[in-house]
C-alpha cells in the first residue's frame, strides 16, 4: 500500500509538471507568434510623410483670388473630392497638392472669367485623425501639423492600463490605396490617419 501510494503521488506530481510545462510552452508559442506577426509599416508609409501634403475629403481650404473679394473665401473638399467654386463649378481636389490646385483653379478662371487670376490656397483646417483601441477616449480628433502618434494618444486621454505602449497600427491612404502598417509611437501622423492601439499580450 505504501509503495502504491508513493507511486500514485509521483504520477500525480508528474502530470502536474507536464501540464505546467505544456501551458508554458503554449504561452511561449503565443508570444513568439505575436513577435512573428510584427510587420513594420512599408517604406511608402515613411516616404509619404516627407512629401507635399495631398488633399482629400474633409480638408477645408482658404482660397484667395487677388482683388476678387467675391471669390475669396473658405471652401471644403466634399466626399467626392471636389470643391465647389464660383463661376467654374466643381474642381477636383483629391490627391492634389496646394500648388497643383492653385494652377488648376487659375486655368479654369482664365477660361472667359478673369484675364490673369492670382490664386493662393492655404489649409484652413485639416481632415481629422481617428484614434481607436486601448486609449482613454477613442474618437475623432483634429489633426495638427507635426503631430506624432504619442501626441495623438495624449489628446485621446493617454494609454489604457492594458495598452501596448511601444507601437501601434495605422491605416492610411497612400496614392489612392488604403494601407495598414505598424509604426513606433514616435512616428509622425498624417491627416486622415486611423490609429489603433492594441492590447498588450502580457
Amino acid at each position: 500500500m505504501i509503495v502504491a501510494d508513493t507511486y500514485s503521488d509521483h504520477r500525480t506530481h508528474s502530470c502536474a509538471i507536464w501540464r505546467l510545462s505544456l501551458w508554458l510552452a503554449l504561452a511561449f508559442c503565443v508570444a513568439l507568434s505575436g513577435c512573428a506577426s510584427y510587420k513594420p509599416a512599408p517604406r511608402a508609409f515613411h516616404v509619404v510623410t516627407t512629401q507635399p501634403y495631398r488633399l482629400d475629403s474633409g480638408d477645408r481650404l482658404r482660397i484667395t483670388v487677388f482683388e476678387q473679394t467675391g471669390l475669396t473665401g473658405v471652401y471644403a473638399v466634399d466626399q467626392a473630392g471636389y470643391i465647389s467654386f464660383p463661376l467654374v463649378g466643381g474642381v477636383p481636389a483629391r490627391g492634389r497638392t496646394l500648388q497643383e490646385l492653385e494652377r488648376t483653379l487659375a486655368q479654369k478662371l482664365k477660361q472667359g472669367f478673369l484675364r490673369d487670376p492670382d490664386v493662393t490656397i492655404e489649409i484652413d483646417r485639416y481632415r481629422s485623425v481617428y484614434i481607436m483601441g486601448e486609449v482613454g477616449q477613442a474618437g475623432q480628433y483634429a489633426y495638427v501639423p507635426g503631430m506624432t502618434v504619442q501626441n495623438a494618444i495624449a489628446i485621446a486621454g493617454g494609454f489604457s492600463t492594458r495598452a501596448n505602449q511601444t507601437n501601434v497600427d495605422i491605416t492610411r491612404k497612400i496614392n489612392g490605396d488604403i494601407i495598414t502598417g505598424r509604426v513606433l509611437i514616435t512616428d509622425p501622423v498624417m491627416a486622415g490617419d486611423t490609429i489603433y492601439v492594441r492590447e498588450r499580450l502580457f
